[in-house]
């Protein structure tokens, strides 16, 4: 861009003091001409750098996943190819089912005699239930009783009493006293008959009463609405039926995978230092590196473009979405040794510059780890970004010419 700027110049130069002669050619309209572009250039650069910065480092990055199973086994499906494209959901591979199907089958056995035995707990506690009832009854009955027989019994004592006096004054005849006395015998040993049978219903209840608690004890231990057996059965039998669905691994993400060494046969183990293989999603970033006072007019939402040699002729056309305000030189590492500063000054390092691809260009692939150039154009001198423009056009082009000798 700058020999086309002076060779412009220099046409108009030879239009005027040589074609023309407009003006004459001496030594102060030599020095004039000669200053002019260096004060130009010098300034259009300096301003240029500035208001329209420039960077030679823009990197294209990609979300690279490192596949790791959930659950290990035998591999014994890989469907899909090296470097071929695949969608979100679609099967990487598959481990052999085999051992975990046949837990979450027992699993589930287990889970069937626990829900039954729950529900003869269930039964057993509405037994128990009417077991107390029933105790209760007789505990009732038997009080009844012994009240029934309580005052036959006070009342056969005074007749035995009234008969006592009257055969003492000659009214009355002994026979009569003889067979009261027999009736209070009588009635004595009902009653304590039924105070054993009082006893007896209370042991009983009793009995039943801590059979109730027991049962209720075992009905207590619940989790939500189940008992706890059941529950720690059932939790065990999902966790089964996840680990049998982990069985088959699917895509993260639309991406590629990457040098698929995984072959039917490997045993793959659900250990994060060895993965199964390199997925990388078709989800782009790109960064420009720029020097730290470069960046000083930057601003989210200003326009941007790069291009990329593996795309000769075409502009990308972005925006800028953040500046990442950090690097590695701002960070001490933790350690008890005092930090290293070198034995030299340390360069000073570049700030990465986020941009956003335009929809228009969302679409066009772009290849992980690709370099190329780029330019941000602030909101000061528009002017100058034309001529930025122009230079990204022309270097864009230039990426058609394959340079080398053999």
């Amino acid at each position: 861009m700058d020999a086309l700027l002076l060779g412009i110049y220099a046409f108009f130069v030879w239009l005027i003091f040589f074609k023309f002669k407009w003006l004459p050619w001496t030594t102060t309209s030599q020095v004039i001409v000669v200053t002019i572009p260096i004060v130009a250039l010098t300034t259009m650069i300096l301003l240029l750098n500035v208001f329209a910065p420039s960077s030679s480092d823009v990197r294209v990055i990609k979300y690279v996943i490192n596949v790791v199973p959930q659950v290990g086994g035998r591999v014994i499906d890989v469907p899909i190819e090296p470097n071929r494209p695949v969608k979100k959901g679609d099967v990487l591979f598959r481990i052999d089912p085999t051992n975990y199907a046949l837990t979450v089958r027992a699993l589930e056995a287990q889970l069937a005699n626990a829900q039954a035995g729950s529900r003869e707990l269930d039964e057993q506690a509405g037994g128990a239930v009417a077991g107390v009832d029933a105790a209760r009854g007789g505990v009732k009955q038997a009080e009844a009783r012994i009240r029934e027989v309580q005052v036959r019994m006070d009342l056969a004592r005074r007749r035995v009493a009234e008969n006592t006096e009257l055969v003492k004054t000659g009214a009355g005849d002994r026979f009569t006293l003889e067979a009261a006395e027999t009736d209070a015998r009588a009635l004595e040993a009902q009653l304590d008959t039924a105070r054993g049978v009082l006893a007896q219903s209370r042991a009983a209840e009793a009995q039943a009463l801590a059979s109730q608690r027991q049962i209720r004890q075992r009905i207590g231990g619940k989790v939500g609405d189940e008992y706890a057996p059941v529950a720690q059965v059932r939790a065990q039998l999902e966790n089964a039926r996840w680990q049998l669905a982990q069985t088959v691994v699917t895509a993260p993400a639309d991406g590629y995978a990457i040098n698929v060494q995984l072959r039917p046969g490997s045993f793959t183990a659900a250990f994060p230092i060895t993965p199964a293989l390199t997925f990388v999603e078709n989800t782009t970033q790109v960064i420009a590196l720029y020097h730290q006072n470069e960046l000083h007019q930057v601003q989210p939402g200003n326009e941007a473009e790069f291009i990329l040699p593996t795309h000769p002729g075409h502009v990308f056309k972005a925006k800028v979405d953040s500046i990442v305000w950090a690097q590695g030189q701002g960070q001490v590492a933790s350690s008890t040794q005092l930090p290293t500063t070198g034995y030299g000054p340390i360069a000073p390092g570049r700030f990465p510059v986020k941009l956003l691809v335009s929809e228009a260009d969302a679409d066009t692939f772009l290849a992980a780890g690709a370099i190329g150039d780029g330019a941000i154009f602030t909101d000061g001198m528009a002017p100058l970004h034309i001529l930025r423009k122009v230079l990204l056009r022309v270097s864009t082009k230039v990426n058609y010419l394959v340079l080398k000798l053999h």
